[in-house]
């Protein structure tokens, strides 16, 4: 089950800001979603949830978020590729 802090600090984002492809927008521009909004979205197939926290951080979590995946932030150019561009991205870090 997933605790409520461990959503708090998601942030939505679409595929294009997540690839660069918008690359002047700041992090005040990144559309964020609440804990619940991304509770009624879970277990849709239109959504990726990707967990960014630091390596260190995700693996001594017993706290993770149901169906997310683990990418390094900081490898972004070599994983973004790989989530379908028609999918809403959230990226959760905290």
């Amino acid at each position: 089950m997933m605790k409520k802090y461990l959503l708090a600090s998601l942030i939505l984002v679409v595929f294009p800001v997540l690839t660069g492809i918008i690359s002047s927008s700041s992090a005040a521009d990144v559309p964020r979603m609440s804990k619940e909004e991304l509770r009624g979205m879970l277990g849709n197939p239109a959504l990726v949830v990707i967990d960014v926290r630091t390596e260190k951080e995700w693996r001594k979590s017993d706290k993770k978020i149901s169906g997310a995946t683990w990418e390094d932030a900081d490898e972004w150019e070599l994983w973004t590729a790989k989530y379908p561009k028609d999918k809403t991205i959230v990226l959760y870090c905290s």
